[in-house]
C-alpha cells in the first residue's frame, strides 16, 4: 500500500500546534511564576516584619503596671513575662527591643497611631480591640477572680457577695478590670486607684475589701503578700485569653509572630519564662 502523502504534513501540523500550545502555556506559567514572587515581595516590603529586620529595632508598647506580664521598676526598667518574650522575639529577628511606655486608657490609640510594632502587656483579647488591630494566637488563658485579705475569703466567693454597697472594690481605670466592675459590680462602693503597681495596698491597708482581676495576677500578688489570698483562681468568673496586638491587615507579620509563638510553646521556652516570673 502506498503511504498517504498527507500523513507527514498532518503529523507536522499537529506537532507545530502542540508546540504552540505548550509554548503559550509555558509562557503564561512563567509570567505567573514571575508575577507571584513580585507580589509577595511587595507585600513583604510593606510589612512590619521587613521594617523590623531592616531597622534591627522592635518597638514594643507596654504598660509597665501589670505584673507578672509587664512591670516598670523605680529606675525605669521594664521586667516581666512579656518583656522576656519581647526580647526573644527581637532576637529571632536580629533586632533589639525599644520599649514604648503606654497606659490602659491610651493603649489602643497609641498602638493604632503607629507608635509601636507590637503591644505586649498581658493584653486580654476583646472584640472591640480586635476591630482595630490583629491579635496573635493566644498565649495564656484565664479569667477574672477576686483577691482579698485572707480572713475574708469565704465572704467574697461570688459576684453577688461582692456587688453590695457595703463592699469596697478597688479598680484601676482603662482596662478589663474596670469593664468587669462596670458591668457586674455597679452596686459596690468604688475605690479608684490609678497606679496598678500599688493598688493591692488598698486591700492590705483596709482602704478596700476586694479587687477583681486576672487570676494569674491574684496568684502572683498572693505569693508576694502573705496578707492576701486569691479566691478560686482555678474557677474564675469569666473566660479570657491573652494575645499580642499587631497592626490590622499585616498578615505577613501576624504569620511570623504566630509561628514564633508556636515554637516558643513547643520548645518549652515560654513555659520557662512563665515559671520564672510566677514561681521563681
Amino acid at each position: 500500500m502506498t503511504p498517504n502523502a498527507e500523513q507527514p504534513m498532518r503529523t507536522s501540523s499537529r506537532r507545530a500546534l502542540s508546540a504552540a500550545i505548550l509554548g503559550g502555556a509555558t509562557a503564561a506559567g512563567l509570567s505567573l511564576a514571575f508575577a507571584m514572587p513580585a507580589a509577595a515581595s511587595d507585600a513583604l516590603s510593606d510589612s512590619t516584619l521587613s521594617r523590623v529586620q531592616q531597622g534591627q529595632v522592635l518597638k514594643v508598647c507596654t504598660t509597665g503596671d501589670y505584673a507578672p506580664f509587664s512591670h516598670r521598676e523605680d529606675n525605669g526598667d521594664f521586667e516581666g513575662i512579656d518583656i522576656d518574650m519581647a526580647a526573644s522575639l527581637a532576637k529571632s529577628l536580629g533586632a533589639t527591643v525599644q520599649t514604648v511606655p503606654t497606659s490602659w486608657p491610651t493603649l489602643m490609640e497609641d498602638f493604632t497611631s503607629g507608635k509601636c510594632d507590637i503591644a505586649m502587656s498581658g493584653i486580654s483579647v476583646k472584640l472591640d480591640r480586635q476591630a482595630q488591630a490583629y491579635f496573635s494566637q493566644p498565649y495564656q488563658t484565664g479569667g477574672k477572680t477576686p483577691i482579698v485579705r485572707c480572713e475574708d475569703v469565704d465572704k467574697y466567693q461570688t459576684v453577688a457577695q461582692i456587688n453590695q454597697p457595703s463592699v469596697r472594690i478597688t479598680v484601676n481605670p482603662g482596662g478589663t478590670n474596670e469593664r468587669f466592675a462596670n458591668e457586674f459590680l455597679s452596686d459596690a462602693t468604688r475605690v479608684a486607684h490609678n497606679d496598678n503597681r500599688t493598688i493591692f495596698n488598698n486591700i492590705i491597708e483596709d482602704r478596700a475589701d476586694v479587687m477583681v482581676t486576672d487570676a494569674i495576677e491574684t496568684q502572683l500578688q498572693a505569693s508576694r503578700h502573705p496578707e492576701l489570698c486569691s479566691v478560686h483562681p482555678d474557677a474564675p468568673f469569666t473566660f479570657s485569653q491573652k494575645g499580642y496586638l499587631l497592626p490590622l491587615g499585616d498578615n505577613i507579620w501576624k504569620a511570623y509572630v504566630d509561628q514564633w509563638l508556636t515554637q516558643m510553646q513547643g520548645t518549652g521556652e515560654q513555659a520557662a519564662i512563665f515559671d520564672k516570673w510566677i514561681n521563681g
